[in-house]
């Protein structure tokens, strides 16, 4: 390994994990960042004597790999990575990397929706199972990382369309797709299909031992499965079709048949409210079956979860107006979901970096919904040209206090102010949860 050259680029997360991997796996390792690197990962990198450039991307110190691992952030058409291609160095994900050094099993979730809430419910219940399991990828401490330093015997693994862009031989044991809709069609030249593609990838290497669920009311998704060979076992789940074996609503009961035996629970037992909601129980409460967890413990699981921070998480009340914390949703059918669930009227908060939106399939629900869209973004125009005459009250802000400050003076009591950006949070934010955690800390300051 002494001599097989690892460069990667990216020292955040994902990046610092792979570098100390590889460095314990006995490679040449060097970290390249073009901004600065944040304290708390330089501080890792110091730590294992990696070496490390920030604020920039010096050529003769990348174009010389053997093998680049590429953060998931960065764009294919930054220069650099381009110039990676052109000499025709392989460019994996840190997931690819990782998944080389563990003979753990891999239970992987993918989706536009529900990625987090599936991943961190399908975690609870293994944990409650006292299965010896780490939950990374999209989601906390890297892949890597907890490659490098623990030894789990399974892992809960949430996927972005990103991270699996760069992933080859990896092999997932359960592939867990949940849906497909239109996102991130900025970084797939707007072709939806190369956004499909990508999200099809955690199916990839699947043999007949594996499985793969998959939601069969999802158009996209059952169009895709119609062009491809999976040998892996099917286990659909839906709430418009009953399936045997895999899991379906009917009366208001969530069922799951596998191996010929029926688990229900009531949709009231559930912990987790919504449409939306009941797709990510049934996904989870399949997988638990496949990994043989006791059903005494799923249905515990599937009623006592907590939920996700910044998924439609009620952050306080005052004066009677409700604030709901949906910075996660960075998508249109995120919002719809969002806004199909409330039962008051909404003041929303929208905006930041728009990802190719289309945001008419919104038109609907706006008009029955929303009182006043408060814009949060450098660049508003977009949301301002769709919804100008949908609604009888649209401003812009140009940050969280302003933004919060804002709804709450166009609500009054017994509406919902909720911030379901339906953007990428990179224009004002480092990410949605800095987002979300801004607004919380906007409200309690009211």
């Amino acid at each position: 390994m002494e001599n097989t050259r690892i460069v990667i680029l990216g020292a955040a997360e994902s990046g610092v994990g792979a570098a100390v991997l590889a460095k314990k796996q006995g490679y040449d390792v060097f970290v390249s960042d073009s901004d600065n690197i944040r304290s708390k990962y330089k501080e890792i990198i110091q730590f294992y004597n990696i070496p490390f450039e920030e604020g920039k991307h010096t050529e003769g110190l990348i174009l010389n790999a053997s093998e680049v691992i590429k953060s998931p952030g960065i764009p294919e058409k930054a220069p650099i990575v381009k110039l990676i291609r052109d000499k025709g160095i392989r460019i994996i994900s840190e997931i690819e990397f990782a998944g080389r050094f563990t003979s753990a099993k891999k239970i992987c979730i993918t989706g536009s929706n529900g990625k987090t809430t599936t991943s961190t419910l399908i975690y609870h219940m293994m944990k409650k199972a006292e299965m010896n399991v780490g939950l990374a990828g999209n989601i906390g401490q890297s892949f890597a990382m907890q490659v490098a330093t623990e030894d789990y015997e399974y892992y809960v693994l949430e996927l972005s369309s990103f991270q699996l862009d760069g992933m080859y031989e990896f092999k997932a044991d359960i592939a867990i797709l949940l849906n497909i809709t239109p996102d991130h069609l900025d970084r797939y030249e707007y072709q939806l299909q190369h956004y499909v593609n990508s999200k099809f990838r955690v199916s990839q290497n699947l043999n007949e031992e594996n499985f793969f669920i998959f939601c069969s009311d999802d158009e996209i998704t059952i169009r895709e499965l119609e062009h491809i060979v999976l040998t892996a076992q099917k286990l659909p789940f839906s709430i418009k079709h009953k399936h045997q074996p895999g899991a379906y609503l009917e009366n208001d009961l969530l069922t799951i048949n596998y191996q010929d035996e029926n688990f229900s629970m009531s949709l009231d037992e559930l912990s987790l409210r919504g449409k939306h909601n009941a797709y990510n129980s049934m996904a989870a409460g399949i997988t638990g079956h496949v990994l043989d967890i006791r059903k005494e413990i799923i249905r515990e699981s599937l009623s006592d979860f907590q939920g996700v921070e910044h998924r439609l998480e009620y952050a306080l009340k005052i004066h009677g107006v409700n604030f709901i914390n949906d910075s996660k949703a960075t998508n249109i059918n995120s919002v719809w979901y969002a806004l199909e669930s409330m039962t008051t009227p909404v003041v929303w908060i929208a905006g930041g970096q728009d990802k190719g939106n289309d945001y008419s399939e919104l038109f609907e629900l706006v008009q029955q919904k929303v009182k006043a869209i408060v814009c949060l973004g450098k660049d508003n125009k977009k949301i301002l040209d769709a919804f100008n005459d949908k609604v009888p009250i649209i401003v812009e802000t140009k940050s969280m206090p302003e933004a919060v400050k804002t709804s709450y003076n166009l609500s009054k009591n017994g509406d919902t102010v909720l911030l379901s950006p339906a953007c990428a949070s990179f224009d004002l934010f480092e990410n949605y949860e800095d987002r979300g955690r801004q607004f919380k800390d906007c409200v309690r300051e009211l």
